[in-house]
């Protein structure tokens, strides 16, 4: 039993998330979830153990739900029939390290390249995997420059090359296209190319955008992966990772402890994940994803729209949710949770409402007049 000013201090910290959760602006993570009918699984240990599509002497999991998430998505990616596999991580973060995984043990002298606006968890990926890299410049919208890709990669013409293509930039939403990338490495003379997806944000809705971004695995993805918090909604980091089988099955590695193999980074698996997920897709469907996407659309559009009315230069790309403005000061900063680097954006992810970005604006907008 904790003691009363143990139970205060909880206390004191859901009422400071909870402010926090009313005032987050600058990243990614949607709010305003309710899954209340999933309670019930937190008095039970969960622990994916191992490859979801294999059964195992480790019966304490949610497989069964991981693998309907991975099938749903296999099928939005377009996928190859019965040719990918995947698996629920902890974030982003795992599924770039697992592909650039992948990459290394297909092409172990091969050379990575991504663009100098890729999250910083790709940059973490190529150091932890001894992968030689180069880092290319980007264009103003935050898109891959695709002739400095190609005046970079011919300094290696003879050596595989590794991609990280951008789905959605961390700061300008910009996207890259998988099938440029590929026709400009094999235009400097290189063949042996593996191309990942980072889809983190956009991965659930960038396959019903009009037009449709160039990223998955009929555009030439060998491994895509996304995170399932920033747009679908999880109290929690999670994300998705696939990719060929033939790539996976490179590190495959039989588990006699376990009954069964792992092809995972991690091992040990969060049971309640999956659950969420699954949840969440056959909750919305795909009806359900294109429909909150344009409500935060209409709603990024807003924003955009407003502030530029107010004198703030602020912009995003076509279909994008995040918007784009030039730095604003520490205090605007701390309370919204505003993310900055050269400039400062703003992401709407489902469960941002009006109010919250009208009280940004009139925050931003009303000091000096």
């Amino acid at each position: 039993m904790l003691e009363s000013q143990d139970l205060k201090r909880l206390d004191e910290l859901f009422s400071s998330m909870e402010e926090a959760n009313g005032c987050f602006l600058g990243y990614p993570f949607a709010k305003r979830f309710d899954y209340e009918p999933l309670w019930r699984f937190m008095s039970l240990t969960g622990n994916n153990l191992g490859d979801p599509f294999e059964p195992g002497t480790y019966r304490v999991n949610s497989h069964a739900f991981e693998c309907e998430v991975i099938d749903f998505f296999a099928g939005l990616f377009r996928a190859p029939s019965c040719e990918v596999w995947g698996y629920i991580t902890n974030g982003g973060t795992e599924g770039n390290i697992y592909g650039l995984y992948l990459a290394r043990e297909l092409y172990p002298n091969a050379v990575a390249y991504f663009s100098q606006d890729t999250h910083y968890s790709v940059s973490k990926g190529v150091r932890l995997l001894g992968l030689e890299h180069s880092v290319v410049r980007s264009q103003s919208n935050g898109e891959i420059s695709y002739d400095d890709l190609a005046q970079t990669a011919t300094r290696a013409r003879n050596r595989p090359a590794v991609v990280v293509a951008n789905i959605g930039t961390t700061m300008k939403e910009g996207k890259d296209d998988t099938r440029k990338i590929r026709a400009v490495l094999h235009d400097v003379g290189i063949s042996a190319i593996y191309v990942h997806s980072d889809a983190a944000l956009c991965g659930p809705y960038a396959p019903l955008l009009d037009p449709k971004p160039a990223f998955d695995f009929a555009d030439g993805a060998d491994s895509i992966t996304l995170s399932g918090h920033k747009f679908l909604g999880a109290p929690m980091p999670c994300g998705v990772v696939l990719s060929h089988k033939l790539h996976v099955q490179r590190v495959m590695r039989t588990i006699d402890y376990i009954g069964s193999s792992d092809t995972t980074l991690s091992g040990s698996r969060n049971a309640y994940t999956p659950i969420i997920l699954w949840y969440a897709i056959r909750s919305l469907g795909i009806k359900g994803i294109k429909r909150i996407f344009h409500q935060c659309e209409d709603l990024a559009a807003y924003t955009t729209n407003e502030l530029n009315a107010r004198g703030v230069s602020a912009w995003r790309n076509p279909n994008a949710l995040t918007v784009v403005f030039p730095p604003v000061e520490e205090s605007i900063k701390a309370k919204w949770q505003i993310a900055t680097q050269n400039v400062s954006h703003l992401v709407v992810t489902p469960g941002t409402t009006k109010h919250q970005i009208d009280a940004f604006i009139e925050a931003t907008t009303s000091r000096g007049r």
